[in-house]
């Protein structure tokens, strides 16, 4: 639990000086931090595409695809996908900065 809540604190933080970073992402990340630390907060984050658009409340696939390659390029996360529907992504979250 601390380790998601310092994880959050930090985001929060980060993103109060970058324009970039709108409620979509901030929706994505804090679904990505909710995810992973049901999962034990160890290691990145494995998750299937569904996963995480339902805890994110998106609907479009494009969308998330687009927030989570920003998500990266930006270095919030680091996103590996996975390209087999039987494999789940991976996707390490960064403390920024």
């Amino acid at each position: 639990m601390q380790e998601a809540a310092a994880l959050l604190k930090r985001f929060f933080f980060d993103i109060e000086t970058d324009p970039r970073i709108g409620i979509k992402h901030i929706g994505l990340y804090t679904a990505l931090i909710l995810l992973w630390e049901n999962q034990g907060c160890k290691g990145p984050l494995s998750a299937y595409s569904r996963q995480v658009m339902l805890a994110a409340k998106i609907s479009s696939s494009t969308t998330f695809v687009k927030l989570l390659h920003e998500l990266d390029d930006y270095n919030y996360i680091r996103y590996e996908p996975s390209y087999y529907k039987g494999k789940a992504s991976q996707i390490n979250l960064l403390l920024c900065k």
